[in-house]
C-alpha cells in the first residue's frame, strides 16, 4: 500500500519516489538511522521508532508547517505523539500511521465469561456505546478475574521481562495509579509518591496468578500463549488475532479487543507510535514534506489501516472511525474497540512519561518498572529494597 500511495503521489507531482523497506530484525532500522545520522547522508525520509525522534532531534527538519496544516484539518495530534516528537518548541517528526500501535486487552470472550463471569462483548460491543459492567472493569476486579482464570488453567499472559510488551502494559498500570517514577523536570519521585508503593504491592499480588516464567518472556511469548489456547487474556495489538485467524481459527473466532482496566487515576492504553522524519541534510525537503503530508491525510491513512487489517493507528482522534474496525473478523467487530473511541473515556500512554525523553528512554530500555516488580515477586526482595534500587538507577539516568 505504501508503494502504491507513494507512486500515486510521485506521478501526480512529477517526483521520482524510491522506497527501501528496512527490517527491524537485528535492529537494522536503528543501525541505519545511526549510520545516516553520523555520516550526514542517506535517505530524505526515514521511519523512526518511538524514542528515535527525540534522540536525533537536532538533525531532523522542523515539521511545524506540515503538522499545522494537518491539525487544522483533523484536530490535535494525541499528547503522547507530541511528547515524543516535539523538541525545543518544534515538531521534529510526524506521528506515522504505518507501524503505530495500541496494546489494549485482547481476550478470549468465552473463557472470560466461563471462568471469570465477565462478558467483554456486552461491556464493549462493536458499537459507539458502553454496556453493563464497564464501571467495574478496574484493576481490583482484574485481579479477581486473573485468579479465577489461573485456577481454571488459562492464566492471563502478561509478560514481566524487559521487552516492550511488558514495559508498555506495566507502564499503563503505573499511570492508572498515578505512580510516576520521574516528573517532567527530571526529579526522581519514587520515594515521595505513595502511589508507587501502592501499585507495586498490587503488581506483586497479580504475579501470583501469572505463569511462573513470565519474567523471561519476550514479545512473542504472550502471543503464543493466546494463540495456543493456554491464556484467556493478553495486552497486545490485533496482530496476535491475525496470526490466530491463519493458524488457529478456532481461537481467533473467540477473541475480542477492549480497553485496559481502569485505576484510581483513570484508564490508559499503551501506545507505541512510529514517526516519519526528514533529515536536516536532505536535498529534497519540500518534496519530502509534501509526500508525508499526503500520507497523513485521512484517505491515505485509512488505506494504510485497512491494508493492515486495522493494526495501524493514526495519530488523530478524529480518525478512530475507519470502516475496517467495524467489519474485520471473525468475529465481526473483533477490533472495533482497538482504537481509542470517545466513549471509552481512556487516554494513550507511553511508559515513564512525563519524564524528559532523554531520561525516560533509558528507564524504558532498562525496563525499570518490570524489574522492580520482578525483584520482589521473583527475587524475594522487600518492596523497600526494590524502591531503593529503582531510585538509585533512575538518579543515575537523571545525572546523565
Amino acid at each position: 500500500m505504501l508503494r502504491r500511495l507513494c507512486a500515486e503521489w510521485g506521478q501526480r507531482n512529477r517526483v521520482d519516489v524510491q522506497i527501501d523497506f528496512i527490517t527491524s530484525v537485528g535492529n537494522q532500522n536503528l543501525l541505519t538511522i545511526a549510520a545516516q545520522a553520523q555520516s550526514r547522508s542517506g535517505h530524505d525520509i526515514l521511519s523512526f521508532p518511538t524514542w528515535e525522534p527525540s534522540a536525533h532531534a537536532r538533525l531532523l527538519e522542523p515539521m511545524d508547517d506540515v503538522v499545522g496544516r494537518l491539525v487544522a484539518k483533523y484536530g490535535p495530534i494525541n499528547p503522547i505523539g507530541e511528547y515524543l516528537a516535539k523538541r525545543e518548541g518544534a515538531w521534529r517528526a510526524i506521528p506515522a500511521v504505518s507501524g503505530s500501535q495500541h496494546k489494549p486487552s485482547l481476550g478470549r470472550f468465552d473463557l472470560l465469561k466461563q471462568h471469570a463471569g465477565i462478558d467483554v462483548q456486552a461491556m464493549y460491543p462493536a458499537a459507539a456505546q458502553l454496556g453493563p459492567g464497564v464501571d467495574q472493569w478496574n484493576w481490583d476486579n482484574f485481579l479477581v478475574a486473573a485468579e479465577k482464570c489461573a485456577q481454571a488453567g488459562v492464566p492471563f499472559g502478561l509478560p514481566m521481562g524487559s521487552f516492550t510488551d511488558a514495559v508498555d502494559w506495566v507502564g499503563s498500570l503505573f499511570r492508572s495509579y498515578n505512580a510516576s517514577l520521574i516528573d517532567e523536570r527530571g526529579n526522581v519521585t519514587v520515594r515521595n509518591n505513595p502511589a508507587v508503593r501502592q501499585v507495586l504491592e498490587y503488581a506483586v499480588r497479580l504475579c501470583r496468578f501469572l505463569p511462573n516464567d513470565v519474567y523471561a518472556w519476550d514479545d512473542a511469548s504472550n502471543n503464543r500463549a493466546l494463540i495456543s489456547g493456554r491464556s484467556a487474556l493478553i495486552f497486545n495489538p490485533p496482530s496476535t488475532w491475525a496470526v490466530a485467524k491463519r493458524d488457529a481459527p478456532q481461537v481467533a473466532e473467540k477473541c475480542w479487543t477492549f480497553p485496559m482496566p481502569a485505576g484510581p487515576a483513570g484508564r490508559f492504553t499503551p501506545y507505541l507510535p512510529y514517526f516519519w522524519g526528514i533529515w536536516s541534510f536532505s536535498r529534497a525537503k519540500p518534496a519530502a514534506k509534501g509526500l508525508l503530508e499526503f500520507l497523513s491525510e485521512r484517505e491515505q491513512a485509512e488505506a494504510q489501516t485497512t491494508t493492515s487489517s486495522g493494526y495501524d493507528i493514526p495519530p488523530f482522534g478524529t480518525m478512530s472511525d475507519f470502516k475496517i474496525w467495524e467489519t474485520e473478523g471473525p468475529p465481526t467487530g473483533v477490533v472495533y474497540n482497538y482504537p481509542l473511541k470517545p466513549h471509552h473515556n481512556a487516554r494513550q500512554n507511553i511508559a515513564f512519561a512525563p519524564a524528559p525523553a532523554e531520561i525516560a528512554v533509558q528507564a524504558y530500555n532498562q525496563a525499570i518498572n518490570t524489574k522492580m516488580i520482578a525483584r520482589v515477586a521473583q527475587g524475594g526482595e522487600t518492596i523497600d529494597q526494590a524502591l531503593t534500587w529503582a531510585e538509585r538507577e533512575l538518579r543515575n539516568f537523571a545525572r546523565g
